[in-house]
């Protein structure tokens, strides 16, 4: 299928939301490296410590505080005014831009509230804490369940998807990502070369800025209502 508009979607697009970004300035991730709590290897090691840190993300996704901000919602806009021309490719796991009404999604790096069997390869809708003693609802099997979450060193889900739409698509538009984490780093020159217009809503300038035809510097909640108003507007 071929969309009109492809939008990658990054952390910037939820922090103002009140979810925290990837990574904070030194480098940590909610006072913990990288390497401890996003890599199999550390879920190995040490599973205890990595279920702790998704249970807390989970909880605070659950939290009252936490909802769509004003960039969401326009984007839920933009697909009702565009019919099924629009697809979100998210590299965030939280549940914010379904919240907000846009339905159209790939999760290419999972989501918060979904866990994942081992054992049979099951995925479940999940809300709850997880640790070693879950029983898979399916197999029943207790110490195989983890989070539905890509980790470093695994592959991004449903990337043929994404590489054939945004290789058909007429404009590309990167929200609020870094623009150092590849595979999605590199979907900007992909869709370049394909023909795309190529639009970067960001807060400050990406590694990718120079790549994009359009780039606009600000919050999302300001930049993303503005961009789809001049989109419908053009419809």
């Amino acid at each position: 299928m071929s969309y009109d508009y492809v939008i990658l979607t990054g952390a910037g697009i939820s922090a103002e939301s009140g979810i925290k970004t990837f990574r904070d300035a030194d480098g940590l991730w909610e006072g913990h490296r990288i390497e401890d709590v996003a890599t199999p290897e550390a879920f190995e090691a040490n599973p205890d410590l990595v279920y702790d840190f998704y249970n807390k993300r989970r909880s605070q996704l659950l939290s009252d505080e936490i909802k769509p901000n004003a960039a969401h919602m326009a984007l839920a806009e933009l697909e009702k005014g565009c019919s099924d021309k629009i697809l979100i490719v998210t590299q965030n796991v939280d549940n914010l831009h379904e919240r907000a009404g846009s339905k159209n999604i790939i999760h290419m790096h999972g989501e918060l509230q979904s866990a994942w069997c081992k054992s049979c390869d099951s995925r479940e809708v999940w809300t709850e804490s997880l640790d070693l003693l879950t029983e898979c609802p399916r197999c029943q099997k207790r110490g195989v369940m983890r989070p539905d979450i890509v980790w470093f060193g695994e592959m991004p889900y449903r990337m043929d998807e994404i590489d054939q739409a945004i290789k058909k698509c007429k404009t590309f538009v990167s929200i609020g990502t870094s623009g150092n984490v590849y595979p999605a780093a590199g979907f900007v020159r992909d869709a370049r070369i394909s023909g795309a217009h190529t639009v970067e809503l960001n807060l400050d300038e990406s590694q990718q800025s120079g790549a994009f035809v359009d780039a606009r510097l600000g919050k999302a909640s300001e930049l993303v209502p503005s961009w789809v108003t001049e989109v419908l507007s053009g419809i």
